[in-house]
C-alpha cells in the first residue's frame, strides 16, 4: 500500500514538472512564457470570480499573487449601445461602429495590462518594450461560464486607439519608436505611431509601443570592428605570407646551386680564359699524335 502511494506521489510529481515545462518556450537564447496560456488563465479566472455581472458595469480582477503586476478588468455590454456610442476603458478608446461578430444581444471584453511581465510573455526581435503590453478580447456573454468563446470585433468606422500613459522613450533622436500588435495567430505586426503615446489598430489583440533594441546595436557596431580586424589581420597574414614564400624559394634555389656546384667540384676541372671582359672555361686541347704512313705499316 505504501509503495503504492509512493508511485502516485511520484507521478504527480512529474505531471506537475511537465505542466511547469511546458508552460513556457524558448525564443532564442530568453525564455518567453506562453501568452494563450496566460489568456486562457485570466479569462476562466475572471469569469468564476463574477458572479451575476451586470451590463456596463466595470469588474476589476484581483489575480493571485504569483500573478502580481498583472492588472484584469471585464465589462459586460449590450451590442446595440457598444454599436452606437464606442466604449473608452484604461488604455483604450474603442470608437462606435464596430461589429461584434458572430452577432450577438451582450458581450464581455477583457482587458489586460502585463506591465512588468511583458517581457516575459511577448519578444519583439530586435525591440525593447519602452511601455507596458496591454490587450482586450471579446467573449459570448452566455450562461455558461466554462463555454466562454471568443468573438471578434469589426471595425467599421475609425480605428481602436491605444493610449500608453507611461512611455519610457529614450532620450534620443536616432530612436524610431514603434507601435506593435500581437495577432491571435502569434503575428507579430508593427506600425507608426501617431504622436508620442498613442497607436490605432483595425482589431483586437495586445499592443505596445517599442524602439530598437540599444544592445542590437552594440552589437552590429562590435561586428563590425571586428570585421575591420579581421580585414587588417587578413593582409598581414598575406603579407607575411608572400615574403616567407619568397624567402623559401631563394633558399631553395641557393641550395640547388650549391648542389651543383659541389656535383662540378668532383668532376674534372675547366681551366677559364678571359675573352674581352668575359670570362669562359676552357679545356686542355689535347692533339692526336699523326701516325706517318709507311710500307710496313698495313
Amino acid at each position: 500500500m505504501g509503495s503504492k502511494k509512493f508511485c502516485f506521489s511520484m507521478f504527480l510529481k512529474t505531471m506537475m514538472i511537465y505542466v511547469v515545462i511546458s508552460s513556457y518556450v524558448v525564443q532564442g537564447e530568453k525564455s518567453v512564457f506562453r501568452a494563450d496560456s496566460l489568456d486562457s488563465f485570466i479569462r476562466d479566472y475572471s469569469f468564476k470570480k463574477m458572479v451575476q455581472p451586470r451590463t456596463g458595469r466595470v469588474y476589476n480582477i484581483s489575480l493571485p499573487s504569483n500573478f502580481s503586476g498583472i492588472y484584469v478588468s471585464v465589462v459586460r455590454l449590450r451590442s446595440g449601445s457598444f454599436w452606437n456610442r464606442g466604449v473608452s476603458h484604461s488604455f483604450f478608446q474603442i470608437p462606435p461602429r464596430v461589429l461584434p461578430w458572430p452577432p450577438v444581444t451582450r458581450f464581455d471584453i477583457v482587458y489586460q495590462n502585463l506591465g512588468n511581465w511583458s517581457s516575459s510573455y511577448y519578444n519583439v526581435p530586435n525591440h525593447t518594450f519602452v511601455a507596458p503590453v496591454v490587450g482586450f478580447s471579446a467573449y459570448y456573454s452566455n450562461s455558461s461560464e466554462a463555454a466562454k468563446e471568443k468573438i471578434l470585433l469589426t471595425v467599421m468606422g475609425d480605428p481602436i486607439q491605444v493610449h500608453f500613459s507611461d512611455v519610457e522613450v529614450p532620450e534620443s533622436s536616432n530612436v524610431t519608436v514603434k507601435c506593435v500588435r500581437f495577432g491571435e495567430d502569434g503575428k507579430v505586426e508593427l506600425s507608426n505611431i501617431t504622436n508620442r503615446n498613442t497607436c490605432i489598430f483595425q482589431s483586437q489583440g495586445h499592443f505596445s509601443i517599442v524602439v530598437p533594441s540599444q544592445e542590437r546595436k552594440k552589437k552590429k557596431a562590435r561586428l563590425w570592428k571586428w570585421w575591420v580586424i579581421g580585414f587588417a589581420v587578413g593582409v598581414v597574414a598575406l603579407v607575411l605570407l608572400v615574403l616567407v614564400v619568397a624567402i623559401a624559394y631563394k633558399v631553395i634555389k641557393a641550395n640547388i646551386v650549391s648542389k651543383l656546384e659541389r656535383e662540378s667540384e668532383k668532376s674534372e676541372a675547366l681551366g677559364s680564359i678571359w675573352i674581352g671582359v668575359s670570362k669562359m672555361p676552357s679545356a686542355t686541347g689535347i692533339r692526336t699524335e699523326p701516325v706517318l704512313e709507311h710500307s710496313s705499316v698495313p
